[in-house]
């Protein structure tokens, strides 16, 4: 398997094309493993994070399957094969994607702060539920996308302001679009991501169970900066 080290760390979009091509020209065909992460960070000469991020990427063409502790298997070797409606409609709704993300940032971050100040025992106990339901469903794509939104509903119930609820809920049916986009083109089956995303829920649920407005707000910002990194990736 004939790989060029890359001249620039960390563009994790070299790699994808030289692995896709390799593919599609059946150099590496159907059915066949690819080397391991760890050998082919070296080959390529980037991090193992870099590697999987390009991975991902594969997987989420249609390329490859990523099996826990089993490697990388070649599942699929033309373009016709490699379709993927969720990328292609977060190129076409372009703007309404980066408005939305600008909308979450606007209102969520808020909801977060006000929900560590206001929320009840009752609340936070629905908050930590969600979550262990999250870890729960790690790797199940639906029961996560399923539980990500609930969680956002419920932080902005735990805000105990109707003004607020209702405009979450006027963005909740493109937020629950976004957040399947999210997960399947960044691969929510591949554990190390969806292991993050729930780290990253669990620390704004801690943060209001524990009552901090400014640290909630924070994890907050954090976990949305991360589902745009994902997302201006692929617009």
């Amino acid at each position: 398997m004939e790989i060029t080290r890359l001249a620039k760390r960390n563009h994790y979009e070299e790699i994808i094309e030289q692995l896709k091509r390799l593919i599609l020209d059946g150099r590496v065909k159907v059915g066949e493993k690819l080397p391991s992460t760890k050998e082919l960070s070296e080959r390529f000469g980037v991090g193992r994070s870099t590697m999987r991020e390009a991975l991902s990427a594969l997987k989420a063409m249609g390329l490859i399957e990523i099996r826990q502790g089993g490697g990388c298997t070649v599942i699929a070797s033309s373009v016709m094969e490699v379709e993927m409606p969720e990328l292609s409609s977060l190129r076409m709704n372009r703007s309404t994607v980066l408005e939305l993300i600008e909308a979450r940032k606007a209102l969520e971050v808020s909801n977060a702060a006000l929900a560590a100040e206001k929320a009840t025992a009752e609340d936070k106990q629905k908050l930590q539920a969600i979550v262990a339901e999250m870890e729960r469903s790690i790797g199940d794509d639906q029961a996560g996308e399923r539980t990500d939104l609930e969680f956002h509903l419920m932080l902005a119930l735990s805000t105990h302001n109707s003004v607020l609820v209702r405009l979450f809920e006027s963005i909740a049916e493109q937020m629950e679009r976004a957040i399947q986009q999210t997960r399947r083109v960044e691969l929510y089956a591949n554990r190390s991501v969806s292991e993050q995303l729930y780290q990253e829920h669990l620390s704004i649920s801690e943060a209001v169970r524990q009552g901090k407005p400014d640290q909630a707000s924070q994890a907050m910002r954090t976990h949305l900066q991360h589902v745009e990194s994902i997302l201006t990736k692929y617009i």
